[in-house]
């Protein structure tokens, strides 16, 4: 950003706030789906569960928030490590993945 003229103060904040919302935004996503696929399919997370799972996806973000299409494969993870009778209902969200994933990353 700097060699397309850019104040180096500018680019030193706007570059990590942005990179922090991604990655906020990316934990939000994927714990609000693994609650919409637990809702549809009619099996609730606990509380305790979804502290849970909040957690393991705040730390499951980082390497998702960046990447194109990761966040349907973290998702899929996190739901197989929390409640893994709940993988199949990923099917429901693959199809506005596609849109969501270009527009997160």
């Amino acid at each position: 950003m700097e060699h397309l003229g850019i104040s180096r103060p500018v680019v030193g904040i706007t570059v990590p706030t942005g990179y922090s919302f991604n990655l906020d935004g990316t934990a939000i996503y994927l714990t609000m789906a693994s609650l919409f696929i637990a809702e549809a399919l009619d099996k609730p997370f606990t509380i305790g569960q979804q502290i849970s799972l909040l957690v393991f996806m705040m730390i499951a973000s980082k390497g998702a928030a960046g990447v194109t299409g990761a966040g349907l494969a973290t998702l899929a993870g996190g739901l197989a490590s929390h409640r893994p009778d709940l993988v199949d209902g990923v099917g429901f969200i693959v199809g506005i993945d596609r849109m969501m994933s270009e527009a997160r990353a």
